[in-house]
């Protein structure tokens, strides 16, 4: 089974590397706006991630979190797509200092294996780094292409 390479549900105009955020449901909504303006969701998906952070927190470690919606949501997904937003002043993600969001839409099971994806970088202690203080398009699409195509 193939999985789609992040850097393919990644559009150029979805990676920001200059937001601000006053706080994570900010930094959510902000995701889910990006989603939605790349096609990939309704907007009933930004409500869908702001109930998912409410209850469960998608802070995963090293500056990044990863908001995407509830199960309940997934009708919302029109495609599946990644956004990234880069926040160089820090959000407060209930006591934790996020850099990095990446947003998340993903039908049916794959956000399952764009998260395994992920992990991979952030479990590199200096991946995370460069995805946290990457300030061209360019860095973000090396860090998420597999090195071994």
């Amino acid at each position: 089974m193939a999985d789609a390479a992040l850097s393919s549900l990644l559009a150029e105009s979805s990676i920001r590397l200059d937001s601000h955020a006053a706080d994570r449901l900010d930094a959510v909504r902000q995701c889910g706006q990006a989603l939605l303006e790349a096609g990939a969701v309704d907007e009933s998906y930004i409500d869908a991630m702001l109930q998912r952070e409410q209850s469960v927190s998608t802070f995963v470690g090293e500056g990044v979190a990863i908001p995407h919606g509830t199960l309940a949501g997934k009708e919302a997904v029109k495609q599946d797509a990644l956004v990234v937003l880069r926040f160089p002043g820090g959000v407060d993600w209930d006591g934790n200092d996020v850099r990095v969001c990446v947003g998340i839409a993903a039908a049916g099971g794959g956000h399952i294996a764009l998260l395994s994806q992920l992990a991979e970088i952030l479990l590199d202690p200096a991946k995370a780094e460069q995805l946290r203080s990457a300030t061209q398009v360019q860095q973000v699409y090396d860090l998420l292409t597999p090195e071994d195509d």
